[in-house]
């Protein structure tokens, strides 16, 4: 999330009521390690820069925001990765140096001239995403200098720090692992994000990276992460609103056993797909659970569009939807608001072949209330922490499934005096 002033971190706030209980262990990845540093971009007391050095060899693809007003590190990964190496990764929080002009340019060239030098790998190799408050220039000579003793300390096991130096108005580090099978050989997949506010994404979200130790060229990494952020982090929404600083990437650093993988839709990789699927389905879940002032997660299913793009659209539509959210937060059975919401999506729906459940209750269909409705049973259902919405088109084969949370008077707190 980018454009806010943010909560302070050491976890002696109020952490997400939708947290999960425990982190996963995450084991060492063979071909990176991590480091983690208190620079005082914005900070006080909190780590607030991460550096990921990545083995020789490692390739790299990523899909980022499409707003018009891209930061600066957003155009430098997007130039990087057509090169499809890469050696180390650097993130900021505090500040997203995005629409800083020439300064948010010379802060990310700085910064990459500096990992040039440290880690001695080439300018192409290196990936810089920041994340935080948006017009203010980004002191790079905090990171510049901080760069070497990073270095000194890099860890393979340090990668729940990593995720944690990355949050801004996160109330918990999101992170996931999952172990997949290539030539029948194990090749591990570990993930982190960071994203509370500001998020609505296109084509990537947040910033979000994925690192694996599978031998995979450039190619197939982008396939592969461009492919799982249409099933994950592309439906999943907590403000609609998009980044500046969007950002996903994917490592492989090839120190797995197996066989080295050169086309996306090589047979070999069906078990890596399903886990790398898992694992970013598992992340852009953990975003909605953090959303800014959340208390309550949703899952909103639509059957029966016309194709799957419409189904998504009117998915989004009613997680997007304020009167929709805040119903949710205020524990109101009010279905009539996910009609209104499905009738402006844009998209092709009967009104009388509509049909609407909630909590696997049906409460709506042709065009009316069921017949002997009875609230009781929603109303149960919507003082839970966990919400279904599911709508049925009736119309053609689409379908999608999307992930949002409530909006409650906690956003407004976080959002009205972000500056202050």
């Amino acid at each position: 999330m980018s454009g806010k002033l943010d909560r302070k971190l050491d976890m002696s706030h109020t952490v997400s009521p939708l947290a999960p209980k425990s982190m996963p262990t995450l084991a060492p990845l063979a071909g990176v390690r991590f480091a983690t540093h208190a620079a005082g971009i914005r900070y006080q007391g909190r780590t607030d820069v991460m550096v990921a050095e990545l083995a020789p060899g490692t390739t790299v693809g990523g899909v980022f925001t499409r707003s018009l007003t891209a930061a600066a590190p957003v155009d430098l990964c997007k130039e990087n990765r057509k090169r499809g190496q890469a050696r180390v990764l650097i993130v900021n929080a505090g500040n997203a140096n995005a629409f800083t002009g020439k300064k948010g340019v010379e802060a990310v060239n700085k910064t990459v001239e500096a990992a040039v030098k440290v880690f001695g790998c080439a300018a192409h190799e290196v990936f810089v995403s920041s994340t935080g408050t948006i017009g203010v220039p980004l002191p790079y000579e905090k990171i510049v200098t901080a760069l070497p003793e990073m270095k000194a300390k890099l860890a393979a096991n340090a990668t729940l720090d990593a995720a944690k130096a990355i949050m801004t108005t996160d109330t918990f580090p999101k992170v996931a692992t999952r172990t997949a099978t290539i030539d029948g050989k194990p090749v591990v997949i570990t993930g982190f994000c960071k994203g509370s506010g500001m998020i609505a994404p296109d084509m990537a979200t947040m910033l979000a990276y994925v690192f694996t130790d599978a031998v995979l060229d450039a190619a197939t990494v982008q396939y592969l992460v461009a492919s799982g952020a249409d099933k994950s982090f592309n439906c999943m929404t907590v403000d609609s609103d998009t980044s500046t600083s969007d950002t996903m990437l994917m490592f492989a650093t090839g120190q797995a056993v197996h066989a080295a993988v050169t086309h996306p839709h090589d047979p070999r990789l069906a078990d890596f797909k399903l886990k790398l699927n898992d694992l970013m389905i598992e992340l852009a879940k953990l975003v909605a659970r953090d959303g800014e002032g959340a208390t309550k997660f949703i899952e909103v299913k639509v059957t029966g569009a016309e194709h799957d793009k419409a189904a998504h659209r009117i998915a989004m539509a009613i997680a997007n939807s304020p009167l929709v959210k805040t119903a949710v937060a205020g524990e109101d059975a009010n279905w009539g608001r996910i009609v209104m919401a499905v009738g402006k999506s844009g998209e092709k729906v009967d009104r009388d072949k509509l049909a609407i459940k909630i909590g696997g209750v049906a409460v709506a269909g042709n065009g009316e209330a069921m017949p002997g409705y009875d609230e009781t049973p929603v109303v149960a259902h919507m003082k839970g922490q966990e919400v279904l919405f599911e709508v049925d088109i009736g119309l053609g084969p689409g379908h999608a499934t999307v992930w949002s949370c409530d909006l409650t008077h906690g956003y407004i707190d976080i959002n009205g005096s972000y500056r202050t």
